[in-house]
């Protein structure tokens, strides 16, 4: 898998990704464009390895040298809440979009929005106010 377009948003500091984008590209990307890599690096990787990809080596020495001090420094265990978004958005509404190409951009949107609209409503209204 490829880190792709991270840059275009201003707001992306920190990409926070499992084993699947463990690549020599993703780790160089994210360095020549300001972006900190929080990327767990595959159980076999070995700083050893011919790879002359500078920013991954940073991370697997990081990993390999104590990988609880890199997983409490990149905030790695907060990826669950992401991960959980998606799942119940993926129970709620499917894997795939329905909509021809002229729509789809509309039910994704509609998609993303409508769990946050769901949330606000459960929340109690506060009587004081």
């Amino acid at each position: 898998m490829v880190v792709d377009n991270a840059s275009e948003n201003n707001d992306v500091k920190r990409v926070i990704a499992d084993g699947a984008y463990d690549s020599k590209e993703n780790p160089r990307y994210l360095f020549y464009n300001q972006i900190e890599a929080a990327v767990k690096v595959r159980k076999n990787s070995n700083q050893l390895t011919g790879c002359r990809c500078h920013p991954r080596k940073i991370i697997v020495l990081q990993q390999l040298k104590s990988f609880e001090m890199w997983t409490a420094k990149v905030n790695y265990r907060s990826r669950w809440i992401t991960e959980t978004v998606f799942s119940s958005m993926k129970r709620m509404f499917e894997e795939y979009v329905s909509a021809k190409v002229p729509s789809m951009v509309k039910e994704i949107f509609l998609k993303t929005s409508l769990p946050n609209m769901f949330i606000t409503m459960k929340q109690p209204i506060n009587p004081t106010l």
